[in-house]
């Protein structure tokens, strides 16, 4: 039996590993802590075995670079993951699981062009986000030895049933519009079941190292729009010849290269000793909708 203690009692990634690993109950027993003020520090970490680490503070188009709210990302996504896992260590916990970014790397897709992440990419990150999940990581990383396991996790874009952030938004684009541009790109995605199964990998291997998991296969756009809309029961055509619109656009805003852009971690980057792709593109897609 492996306890595990969940930081973050309404984060979406950590109710959604709770209620994948409830699957297992003779293998998980698994519980949750409020990390928004000081009172976990009065929390017993004794008798528990992991500590998978999901609260933050998300990033925002209207905060990411604003040099005034980065000691709130720092305090927040920075510093207190350090606090948590020092506390885990000398309190006897052997594994500290903690939910990075891929923005740890700075990158972003220019419309028409492709950008691969591999193990040579350096970590360069651009916004308050990804600075503070950074150091974090060294924080955290510093820790790791003598009993004490650190796996850092770099997931792309996450998506899955009752998710926030930019998949909600491609499903309003598909429940809203009668057509959509057929754009060739190529991204980076991982689907929420996928995650929760490279997670339970870790927990009965106990090992640490960093990890930068993603789908089996590469999502397109436009393609991912067109399987929500059927998803949901409607058939959404892919009309072409939209590239000049979106040249025009991604001058105007960062969401047409956000979307259309063709950011890629190398599959080799993504490998695992064992398969966590439960879930196909198809399958996840109909799962996220039903």
């Amino acid at each position: 039996m492996r306890r595990v203690l969940i930081t973050g009692v309404h984060s979406y990634l950590g109710q959604s590993l709770r209620a994948f690993l409830a699957q297992w109950p003779e293998e998980f027993q698994v519980e949750s802590l409020s990390v928004r003020d000081s009172n976990w520090k009065e929390a017993d970490f004794h008798g528990f075995d992991a500590i998978y680490h999901t609260a933050a503070l998300v990033h925002m188009e209207q905060n990411k670079h604003d040099p005034d709210q980065a000691a709130l990302y720092d305090e927040v996504n920075g510093r207190l993951p350090v606090l948590l896992a020092e506390k885990a260590k000398a309190e006897g916990v052997s594994q500290f699981i903690f939910l990075s970014t891929m923005a740890v790397y700075g990158l972003t897709a220019p419309y028409g062009k492709t950008v691969s992440i591999t193990a040579d990419t350096p970590l360069r990150p651009a916004d308050n986000y990804g600075r503070s999940k950074l150091a974090a990581e060294q924080g955290l990383r510093a820790l790791a030895g003598n009993g004490f396991s650190v796996a850092i996790l770099r997931p792309p874009m996450i998506y899955g049933k009752g998710c926030k952030g930019n998949f909600r938004t491609l499903e309003a684009m598909a429940a809203k519009l009668p057509c959509f541009p057929a754009v060739q790109n190529q991204r980076s995605m991982l689907y929420v079941g996928n995650l929760n199964a490279l997670v339970k990998c870790l927990l009965e291997s106990r090992e640490g190292g960093v990890f930068c998991p993603q789908n089996a296969s590469y999502v397109n756009t436009s393609e991912l729009v067109r399987e929500i809309a059927r998803a949901k029961g409607k058939e959404l055509p892919l009309i072409p010849g939209f590239g000049w619109v979106l040249s025009l656009l991604r001058h105007m805003t960062p969401a047409v290269d956000k979307a259309f852009g063709s950011l890629c971690y190398d599959p080799a980057l993504s490998q695992y000793k064992t398969d966590y792709c439960l879930w196909d593109f198809p399958a996840s897609v109909k799962e996220s909708e039903a």
